[in-house]
């Protein structure tokens, strides 16, 4: 099986250039990809089940693989919640997928994004894993539009290795994710 596109560039060109620039003696200093998280919040779910099964087909479309449903900890009386209420859903890539999945939203979803002028840079968490926020799953290929009943917003968190935000974006940035000036 041929490597994705995106892991050979990190293996060929990344890991060279960030070890040349950062100073690294050793190449397992250099920062690598440990996994990307998606998590879709479906609050509404309390009202309609139905909009779990949408969400659940919404990212087995979007990953290739099946969510885990995500259920409340908590009863809120206030949000009309009880503990144990299906309210989200969430799916872990790592490996191949992982990289096959970055590269298709890098090059093919972010442009389809509206108004589109680069990612935040000021979305790390202070260890070098970063956060992306979407408001709507349409911009992904793989969706078709018939089939969403409702337009709904999801988070992207890609884990790297990195010890500081720095490292993290230089990692990003040479993988060719657009950070905005």
């Amino acid at each position: 099986m041929a490597l994705p596109a995106l892991k050979e560039k990190y293996l060929k060109d990344v890991v060279p250039q960030l070890k040349k620039e950062l100073g690294y003696k050793n190449i397992m200093q250099v920062p690598r990809l440990k996994k990307v998280v998606i998590n879709m919040g479906l609050g509404e779910a309390i009202q309609d089940a139905k909009l779990i099964d949408s969400g659940i087909y919404t990212l087995s479309q979007i990953t290739g693989q099946k969510p885990l449903v995500t259920k409340s900890k908590k009863a809120i009386s206030n949000f009309k919640l009880r503990a144990g209420l299906s309210i989200g859903c969430c799916v872990t890539m790592r490996g191949d997928r992982m990289f096959e999945f970055l590269d298709r939203f890098i090059n093919i979803a972010m442009p389809r994004i509206r108004d589109f002028k680069g990612v935040s840079a000021k979305s790390f968490d202070g260890r070098g894993s970063y956060t992306i926020g979407l408001k709507e799953q349409l911009i992904f290929p793989e969706i078709h539009y018939d089939k969403i009943e409702k337009v709904k917003g999801l988070n992207i968190t890609i884990v790297t290795t990195a010890k500081t935000d720095e490292e993290g974006k230089h990692l990003l940035r040479l993988l060719g994710m657009p950070f905005r000036n």
